[in-house]
């Protein structure tokens, strides 16, 4: 009888300690009582180049892992810091390296620089999955007359698998189980794609090499994450930079095709209906759904190499909700003669990172850019490259709407 009264006992007292510590995740989530949602993009380059110059040892995820398990990687500690004073309740963290244990990867990154600090932060759900950079082709895909694999011939730019992976962290349930994954969708099964010509007006890629070809870069998810009452489908990507190429515009013409895919996919069967998932599932996304587009596009609607009709023409899509457009003081600071500089998210000027909610079930309460203007007390997290990373972090604070 006494061991009953003391189990009872202590169940009441975990439900205690759940409920009163942990409220955010407790009585808000099963009452379906949350009213707002922060949502976060950040490109942190940490992948092994940013730690490793050189190729002794041979680079891979391994050079990240052993920064993650010694907790005091001072570049990751800022990273932390910063996710730590914009607390968003969900993140997209691009150019992060895969890593298949997560207890290897994401967790440490949580257990050693998440949860540490002035204000510990934590997630409890994430989501990661494989990604094309990095993974060997067996074509000259860029056409300098050899097959190296890697680099420039694998099917995503990389010098190893893995290589500028990303990662999603929330602290709300992910639905797994309807996690859709596009990372094996081929280029050429998109109507109309860009296809690239070589100056003789031949094509640049083998005719086998095309029908394997993949379009994105790295990959396309649709995450979706029940926040409260509401399922929010979270669509994260990070389309190649429309850069290192020549005249054939090999890279413009994917990035710009990478962005067209999500412009398709949230207008359902009457643009998406090509599309085709990693799990054998047909369609876009179909009927009035809350959605955010997040991560690092690699293009600017104003400036830059990109094709800029790809992301002006997801920006005036009638189902996303692009504006106001997140600004800081930094950045225009950074760039004094440059009039769109406020809205730039990369030390190297320009636009390039996202948060694009769906008009449907939101509206925008608040915006910014983390980019603390030079004599700001934080300025030292993003005063150069090696401080942090050469992105900043884009959040945007929403109200669900009915």
């Amino acid at each position: 009888m006494n061991a009953v009264i003391r189990n009872i006992s202590l169940s009441f007292l975990t439900l205690f300690i759940v409920l009163v510590m942990h409220p955010s995740h407790t009585s808000a989530q099963q009452s379906g009582a949350v009213s707002s949602l922060k949502v976060a993009t950040f490109n942190v380059s940490m992948e092994s180049q940013n730690y490793q110059k050189g190729t002794t040892p041979p680079l891979s995820e391994a050079i990240l892992k052993n920064e993650l398990a010694s907790g005091q990687n001072d570049q990751i500690r800022n990273i932390a810091r910063i996710i730590q004073m914009v607390r968003p309740d969900v993140i997209l963290l691009n150019e992060f390296d895969y890593i298949e244990n997560p207890e290897e990867g994401i967790q440490l990154f949580i257990k050693n620089y998440l949860q540490k600090g002035e204000s510990p932060i934590d997630y409890p759900y994430f989501y990661y999955n494989t990604v094309n950079t990095g993974q060997p082709s067996p074509f000259d895909l860029d056409n300098d007359g050899k097959a190296s694999q890697y680099g420039a011939d694998a099917w995503g730019y990389g010098l190893y698998p893995g290589q500028y992976g990303m990662v999603l962290l929330s602290k709300y349930p992910i639905q797994k189980e309807k996690v859709r994954t596009f990372q094996h969708f081929k280029w050429k099964d998109m109507p109309g794609a860009l296809l690239t010509k070589k100056a003789d007006g031949s094509n640049w890629y083998s005719k086998e090499a095309w029908e394997q070809f993949p379009l994105s870069s790295k990959a396309h998810w649709d995450i979706p994450i029940r926040v409260g009452k509401n399922t929010v489908h979270f669509l994260a990507s990070h389309p190649t930079p429309p850069a290192f190429d020549g005249p054939e515009d090999r890279n413009g013409k994917r990035n710009h095709d990478e962005i067209r895919f999500w412009k398709d996919y949230i207008n359902g069967s009457a643009a998406g209906g090509y599309i085709y998932d990693d799990q054998g599932q047909r369609g876009g996304l179909t009927g009035p759904k809350r959605f955010v587009i997040l991560g690092d596009q690699n293009a600017s609607p104003d400036e830059g190499n990109a094709r800029t009709e790809g992301i002006q023409s997801l920006l005036q899509d009638p189902l996303v909700l692009s504006q106001p457009t997140p600004a800081s003081d930094g950045g225009a600071q950074h760039s004094p003669n440059n009039p769109v500089a406020l809205h730039h998210t990369a030390s190297w000027r320009m636009r390039a990172d996202y948060v694009l909610p769906s008009r449907f079930g939101f509206t925008i309460t608040d915006s910014g850019i983390f980019w603390p203007t030079k004599d700001a007390p934080n300025y030292a997290l993003i005063d150069n490259r090696g401080a942090s990373s050469d992105h900043r972090l884009v959040w945007v604070a929403l109200r669900f709407k009915e």
